[in-house]
């Protein structure tokens, strides 16, 4: 199966970013306001809010654009059941050669175990995506398991907004460009809790200048499981 690529997914730029372990790299609003992407924190080892997020994680744990992989490499050296996913080749090679397991996937893609996963970890800015939250909460509720964790990184400051951006790779001109414009959008914490209708609140917290939401799917009967060995998720893995 081959999830449909957005431009700035197969840009040599992010490519080369993440290859590199450093940027510069930015999203740049049609305006012409930069948000510099922390691919330097995105490629080093998890940091210790990245550990006191983990700490969190219940069961299997499902990442929703993994990146570089650094929280789903280290569940897999903690002996966890996890998945990451990602739109960008880079991304899921970089995942694998650092020894965790991931699939070229968009979310809203057919993924293993949908509607068994423990936990989803939505970090980095991930709230962005497809700049429709309503549709991105529906589709995470479909995945996780009744009573499921969703952990979600909200942005610092309260903000509820949805725009067309651009990766750049140059803050000035913005002349290397990855790809065309793509909707995305930015939550802080107060947005994502007016958004997440017909979930239960988890909890909330800031640790190291970033904020954490997280949230439960409402609880009900179901036949389904949730994963329990690696073979349930491997089974799913391209060969």
């Amino acid at each position: 199966m081959r999830t449909t690529v957005p431009p700035w997914a197969a840009a040599g730029s992010y490519a080369a970013a993440l290859h590199a372990g450093r940027g510069p790299l930015f999203l740049r609003r049609d305006d012409g306001w930069l948000l510099p992407l922390e691919v330097e924190r995105w490629c080093a080892r998890p940091d210790a809010v990245d550990l006191e997020v983990l700490d969190r994680c219940e069961g299997a744990v499902l990442d929703v654009g993994c990146g570089p992989g650094r929280l789903v490499s280290e569940l897999a050296a903690r002996g966890r059941i996890t998945l990451g996913i990602d739109v960008s080749d880079a991304a899921v090679a970089h995942t694998v050669r650092t020894g965790g397991r991931a699939l070229r996937r968009s979310v809203f893609d057919p993924l293993p175990g949908e509607g068994r996963w423990d936990t989803v970890l939505l970090m980095d800015g991930n709230l962005g995506i497809g700049g429709d939250p309503d549709a991105l909460l529906e589709r995470l509720a479909r995945l996780l398991r009744p009573g499921g964790l969703l952990i979600a990184e909200t942005a610092p400051v309260d903000v509820d907004e949805r725009a067309w951006v651009q990766v750049v790779d140059d803050a000035v001109t913005g002349a290397h460009t990855a790809g065309e414009s793509f909707p995305w959008a930015r939550l802080g914490t107060p947005a994502l809790l007016r958004y997440a209708r017909g979930w239960e609140q988890a909890g909330q917290w800031s640790a190291g200048g970033r904020c954490f939401v997280a949230l439960r799917t409402r609880r009900a009967s179901s036949n389904a499981e949730p994963p329990k060995s690696t073979a349930l998720i491997s089974s799913h893995l391209p060969r």
